[in-house]
């Protein structure tokens, strides 16, 4: 095979390796994980119940998902996208698009993640320069702790979360 056959081949296949990165490919597994659990939360929960909290200290069900529904500004950052998406409304409806409207942005932030901007170094609102992985596993992080929460608030208004109704079946 001559040089030239042997990297119109290889080209494509070291961009797939590069595409694949496993550390990339396990942290989006866990984003994506939590996501899926945050997202049949919202809507799972009855809509009369959107305005419940179980102390007078804490938020509501609704201001706890649209707190998990602002992450669009720091996968926005990484992902070029510097939208804005309307939290203000604590109807479920309005919640739970907010919500798959956030998750979008961050999908994209993922998918835009690669083996040679990983560790690209961009501006991280008011705490400085931070990695774009770093960004979001700290955000994939942040969803994981707010679904501990939001458990509970279903668990409290006997709804199973998602994530034990899985493992029931």
């Amino acid at each position: 095979m001559n040089r030239v056959a042997f990297l119109f081949l290889a080209v494509p296949l070291v961009g797939t390796l590069y595409a694949q990165n496993p550390v990339i490919a396990e942290a989006k597994q866990q984003y994506t994980r939590v996501k899926d659990n945050l997202i049949a939360a919202a809507e799972k929960m009855p809509e009369q119940d959107y305005n419940f909290k179980p102390t007078d200290a804490q938020q509501t069900f609704a201001e706890r998902m649209t707190h998990v529904a602002n992450q669009y500004r720091s996968c926005g950052a990484i992902a070029g996208q510097h939208k804005t998406i309307d939290t203000s409304k604590r109807d479920k409806a309005s919640v739970v698009s907010a919500l798959k409207e956030s998750f979008a942005v961050c999908d994209a932030a993922w998918d835009g993640l690669n083996a040679q901007n990983a560790h690209e170094m961009v501006q991280a609102g008011r705490g400085g320069q931070r990695s774009r992985l770093g960004i979001l596993i700290g955000n994939t992080n942040h969803d994981s702790e707010l679904y501990g929460y939001i458990a509970v608030y279903l668990r409290l208004k006997n709804v199973v979360p998602p994530s034990s109704e899985r493992r029931m079946r």
